[in-house]
């Protein structure tokens, strides 16, 4: 099964974007599901009709889903969600508010995403195309996998251990309600369904995720450090999709200095993501609602070409450790070598210049903090070194080949 995962910063047109991308797959004769986990569903006002918790057929060899995320709760949750709320409520919490709190933040919208294993096993589809949540709550929902890999391997067991040791004399003692094979074989099974989808989203032959910006600064900067941590965990990004830019025959001069700003931030977009290829769309007269809207937006992404196809593989960014220092690994577009100068704009903002090439990089809290010590440009591969020192917030001198300049 193929999976292309759409997000961006809210407002940004994903929606249409993964709705669009879903239509001109089917009209190609693939079997496709475009799927929203997004709370806010906005699916099926793009299709302008309704859709279901379940696929539901919109056109040939399409069906659309917006996930009912009450009924995956209970799926998956409903077992840990009474334990948790039994133990808030002898610790005083009124019994509304500890049902409220008994979902941690993000669990509505990871089962949702947990469709994508239930799809892929069924075999029912060639293509899933997932709306996701805007890009704060995506990060957080595809870094889970490894936090909760943490806990299973460290703190999973003890807990455990300590119930089956301790339990029962704590609930006589005590009448703390401790938890009990259910809950642990509960949190297991969500676990396995998490590394079961981790796997299929880092599988990078059959699965991608694509970004939705606009040519607007604070657009810009949220993708850039979604880049970077989708980069980190593992995931293929293989296209950057720069949605409603003004297109030059708007002559009206309303528009002028609108057109410059984005000419001004669509040339970062080309700075900052490179080599992942970037496609335009324009902003259009008139709301993209509809079948033959979205064939339209589609025929303007896509011309002729197959949305399933992989546009771009390879990790633009990788971190090592080696020895007492990281490296950073940045893939430039460019094999020539060249006077590499590099400052910090920001605690966690590294700017990146090989001759007129010049690359904001958002580092991973891992980085921040780590003062640079050196950079070669290695055949296209620019590799930076950090070392354990602080740094000031404020600007720091330029480095060129390792070298402090000006």
């Amino acid at each position: 099964m193929r999976t292309i995962l759409y997000t961006g910063k809210g407002g940004v047109g994903k929606t249409s974007i993964a709705a669009a991308t879903a239509l001109r797959c089917a009209d190609l004769g693939y079997k496709t599901i475009v799927m929203s986990t997004d709370i806010a569903h906005s699916l099926s006002d793009s299709f302008d009709r309704p859709l279901g918790a379940d696929p539901t057929p919109i056109t040939p060899n399409l069906w659309g889903q917006e996930i009912d995320v009450l009924k995956e709760l209970e799926r998956y949750w409903s077992t840990v969600r009474e334990w948790l709320t039994s133990l808030l409520q002898w610790q005083g919490v009124d019994e509304v508010v500890a049902e409220e709190v008994a979902i941690l933040p993000g669990m509505d919208e990871l089962v949702g995403l947990l469709y994508i294993t239930r799809h892929a096993q069924s075999g029912a589809c060639d293509v899933l195309v997932v709306d996701c949540a805007p890009t704060g709550e995506t990060m957080r929902l595809l870094s889970f996998p490894d936090m909760a890999r943490w806990y299973m391997r460290r703190l999973f067991p003890i807990g455990k251990r300590t119930a089956q040791t301790l339990g029962p004399l704590a609930r006589v003692t005590l009448g703390l309600p401790v938890p009990g094979e259910p809950v642990f074989a509960s949190i297991e099974s969500l676990y396995q369904q998490l590394e079961t989808m981790q796997a299929l989203l880092t599988d990078h032959a059959h699965a991608s995720v694509r970004l939705v910006v606009n040519a607007e600064k604070m657009v810009v900067k949220e993708a850039q450090r979604s880049f970077t941590y989708l980069n980190l965990y593992g995931y293929n990004v293989d296209l950057v999709v720069c949605n409603r830019l003004i297109p030059p025959d708007v002559t009206d001069p309303y528009f002028q200095t609108w057109r410059a700003s984005q000419a001004k931030y669509f040339q970062m977009i080309q700075e900052a993501f490179s080599p992942v290829p970037i496609r335009t769309v324009p902003l259009f007269s008139q709301e993209v609602v509809g079948l033959d809207a979205l064939r339209e937006m589609a025929r303007v992404l896509f011309k002729e070409e197959d949305p399933t196809r992989i546009f771009h593989l390879g990790n633009p960014q990788e971190i090592r450790r080696e020895g007492e220092d990281h490296l950073l690994l940045l893939k430039l577009p460019f094999t020539a070598r060249g006077e590499v100068s590099l400052f910090q704009s920001s605690v966690e903002e590294l700017v990146v210049q090989v001759g007129s090439y010049r690359r904001t990089v958002f580092l991973p809290r891992l980085l921040v903090g780590l003062g640079v010590k050196d950079a070669v440009l290695d055949g296209n591969t620019l590799r930076i070194r950090f070392q354990g020192r602080s740094f000031s917030a404020t600007p720091g001198p330029r480095r060129r080949n390792g070298k402090e300049g000006t």
